[in-house]
């Protein structure tokens, strides 16, 4: 990963698809350029309509909508209320109701404004209605910055099971406003930090130090140290969907501690947030890493703890490992039969294995289980 002295970051990030232009990344400190970019997107004459849910809407949706009337023939928004239990086809089927009422053509644009499951559900509406019009991402977290606003998964919960119905479809633009991120309580952004760390840890271990390095200043949320590190986070995953835009491959490294974690969040019932459970799925998977020889002690020990410092859990005390263990068998990321575990090499570098034992998963969530009564 480039350093700071040659990563301008305030540049346009260009994400590329089949080796052609797809859509640039905006990194800003405030929606002051947001006309000027949607205005890109040949907007004049059509409308548009923001997808917000019922927290973001008081923060940020007057100022977002009167930057898109500048450059548009009319703006609406909908919301939705707030939180994962929202995040179903029910939910759609409002969305779809009022963009069949204000009339939406293919020609017209969808705002994600939003967290990740803002991001996701637009997407998904977006890549549904008339079979696929075009979105924009504003993503207003740091989960969602970093990590569900790129790349183009889209989709909604069904029945407990996360992220079961969805699509593929990239956004026309993602536009990231980094002092956003002052507003997020402290658990929304330890969230988001779950899914940072995961970067460095599967990509790139001089990142991953970086922000150890910067632990302080992340957490006073220094603009400028965000802004580095948001954008050095999107570079490491726009790397990834390019090479394998619909995870394929490459891109399934991406769910480094998504297994256990998805698993841990659908049997807490959405009450710890992903990132939380993220980092207890990365735990449980660096504990096989280690167990096999692949990290050592210290590199182990370091992964586990350090999350401490970011907010976020290292163990828990209300599920049974094997309640986890078979929530896992559910997961879409299952092949054949078999699930594929993502594992470290090293600090820095992961890979897709297919062998993890339901005994080696246990014991990892055994050790994190009991770890927080020793």
């Amino acid at each position: 990963m480039a350093d700071k002295n040659t990563l301008n970051i305030t540049d346009p990030i260009e994400v590329k698809k089949d080796h052609k232009f797809a859509y640039h990344i905006y990194p800003e400190t405030s929606y002051d350029q947001l006309a000027e970019r949607i205005k890109e997107l040949d907007t004049e004459g059509r409308r548009i309509v923001v997808i917000t849910d019922s927290n973001v809407e008081k923060l940020y949706l007057k100022e977002v909508m009167e930057q898109l009337a500048l450059v548009c023939a009319g703006v609406s928004s909908y919301t939705v209320p707030a939180g994962e239990a929202h995040k179903n086809l029910d939910e759609i089927r409002g969305i779809y109701t009022f963009l069949i009422g204000q009339g939406l053509d293919r020609r017209d644009l969808l705002v994600a404004l939003g967290g990740g499951v803002i991001g996701d559900m637009t997407g998904y509406a977006a890549a549904t209605y008339l079979r696929g019009i075009r979105f924009v991402q504003i993503p207003t977290t740091l989960l969602s910055q970093v990590d569900s606003s790129i790349g183009g998964k889209t989709g909604v919960d069904f029945d407990s099971y996360k992220n079961m119905v969805g699509a593929f479809h990239q956004p026309s633009m993602v536009y990231v406003n980094i002092s956003a991120l002052r507003t997020l309580d402290e658990e929304q952004f330890a969230s988001g930090m779950g899914e940072v760390l995961k970067h460095g840890l599967i990509k790139d271990a001089a990142y991953y130090e970086w922000c150890l390095d910067h632990m302080e200043q992340i957490e006073e949320r220094d603009i400028p140290t965000l802004m580095e590190m948001v954008v050095r986070s999107i570079h490491i995953k726009r790397r990834v969907v390019e090479k394998d835009p619909t995870e394929k491959g490459e891109r399934a490294l991406l769910n480094f501690g998504h297994t256990a974690g998805h698993a841990i969040e659908k049997l807490m019932d959405f009450q710890l947030t992903h990132g939380a459970c993220v980092a207890l799925g990365m735990i449980a998977a660096s504990h096989i890493s280690w167990k096999r020889g692949y990290i050592d002690d210290m590199t182990f020990y370091e992964i586990r703890d350090m999350f401490v410092g970011f907010n976020l859990p290292i163990s828990y005390d209300t599920l049974l490992p094997d309640d986890i263990i078979r929530v896992t068998k559910k997961d879409k990321k299952m092949d054949s039969g078999q699930i594929r575990f993502i594992l470290l090499k090293k600090l820095g570098s992961a890979f897709i294995d297919q062998t993890v034992t339901d005994d080696e998963l246990r014991e990892a969530l055994e050790f994190i289980r009991y770890e927080e009564d020793a």
